[in-house]
């Protein structure tokens, strides 16, 4: 009789093992699962993150997605007025350089960052008028016609000397 209640007690502790061997590593597995990173949020400033001039297209699509993202706020244009500048599409940098500046005018002064503000001015005095793109000797730092360097001609006396 006692051989038969000291080999039951042992028998349930064998089968249990297994069982407890499964749910501890049920719990290990479920525990080292790797949790899918939180993505970064986007920010105004995405633009100029990390551009490579051979990869412009990439940073395009990536500038296009934030100016989506802030469509009330002209910085993001502004930095994509840059991508364009330099994937040569003066027509685009320009039509979005006119784009933040009628954003920053609706803006009271307060709200916009100063060098912002100069930065969209210098920019849209560059374009011309017209669509097109940025075809004025001062936006290409041509000089102008006629004159050396840029310079103002010098002009004689009227007596010629």
């Amino acid at each position: 009789m006692t051989n038969r209640h000291n080999g039951a007690p042992q028998r349930r502790q064998t089968q249990r093992l297994p069982a407890l061997v499964a749910i501890v590593i049920a719990c290990l597995l479920t525990a080292c699962a790797e949790e899918p990173l939180p993505q970064r949020r986007m920010n105004r400033s995405d633009c100029l993150r990390s551009i490579d001039v051979d990869h412009l297209p990439e940073a395009l699509r990536r500038c296009d997605a934030v100016v989506a993202a802030f469509p009330k706020d002209p910085g993001p244009l502004n930095d994509r007025f840059l991508l364009f500048t330099l994937a040569d599409k003066d027509a685009a940098a320009c039509q979005d350089i006119r784009k933040a500046a009628a954003l920053a005018r609706a803006l009271p002064p307060r709200e916009m960052d100063h060098q912002l503000r100069h930065d969209l001015a210098l920019r849209l005095a560059d374009c011309p008028s017209a669509p097109g793109g940025l075809t004025s000797p001062q936006a290409t730092g041509a000089p102008k016609q006629g004159t050396p360097g840029g310079a103002a001609p010098q002009r004689k006396g009227a007596t010629g000397h």
